[in-house]
């Protein structure tokens, strides 16, 4: 057990940020873990554990503040749970290699959300027929990328919600990690019927995810989020040039 106790201030950090920004914490965690020498699908079915468990954690205090909407919310995680079974599935014929390099796409892409959030402006709230079908396949898609790489999926979630539905950031974070909870639920137990997780490392990264969520959905609403954005931003593409090099490394 203690050679799994460094687990648990990563989780930590990951539930923290994750909670704050809505994307969960898998694209802080599944990184590290590739860093480490975890296959791809060991460290996609950890990070969902502690995903699940941060959200957990971040929709009980997020319920308290009343930011949730809970009516959009689970029409959305419905939507998603077939694209997580699918994602598990096909995580399992990913090399290394290909795995580094779509997920330094998927941290590109999350950092210039996370960037740019600011420049989200809500709208009138857009819930129309044609927009809940392209909702529903974003929902899906997002799904799949959640389970695929052990993220949540938030990276989808939140940019819909504002940007095509128009909702506030305030509250569109908020209910991204109410729809994380069972989008990453699922996943996990997808990942756990095909044999990839291992429960210790999990269940360490979870404790740490649980604290994480409970303090960052408390921290939202008082930390700086210009130098949180930048922070992060950096975190994002460093991880990805490594993630790269690592995976032409392995490549050639």
């Amino acid at each position: 057990m203690f050679e799994y106790l460094w687990l648990l201030p990563l989780g930590f950090v990951a539930g923290v940020i994750g909670s704050m920004i809505g994307l969960g914490g898998g694209f802080i965690v599944v990184p590290i873990l590739t860093f480490f020498g975890y296959s791809p699908t060991l460290a996609a079915s950890d990070s969902l554990f502690a995903a699940f468990s941060n959200s957990i954690a971040s929709t009980a205090s997020y319920a308290r503040q009343k930011r949730i909407v809970y009516s959009l919310g689970l029409k959305l995680a419905m939507i998603s749970i077939p694209g997580t079974i699918l994602g598990a599935y096909i995580s399992d014929g990913v090399s290394p290699p290909v795995f580094k390099i779509l997920f330094a796409m998927v941290l590109v892409s999350s950092g210039v959300y996370i960037y740019l959030r600011r420049k989200m402006e809500s709208k009138e709230h857009n819930l129309s027929k044609q927009l809940m079908v392209f909702a529903a396949g974003a929902s899906f898609f997002a799904g799949i990328i959640s389970s695929f790489f052990g993220i949540g999926g938030g990276s989808v979630f939140v940019p819909l919600m504002v940007v095509a539905i128009g909702l506030s950031m305030k509250l569109a974070a908020p209910t991204s990690q109410f729809i994380l909870m069972f989008a990453a639920a699922s996943g996990m137990i997808m990942h756990s019927i095909l044999g990839h997780p291992n429960y210790y490392e999990a269940g360490m990264l979870s404790i740490g995810a649980f604290a994480g969520g409970l303090v960052g959905s408390k921290l939202s609403t008082r930390v700086n989020e210009r130098k949180l954005r930048l922070g992060v931003t950096l975190v994002l593409g460093t991880s990805a040039a490594k993630l790269v090099i690592d995976a032409l490394a392995g490549l050639f």
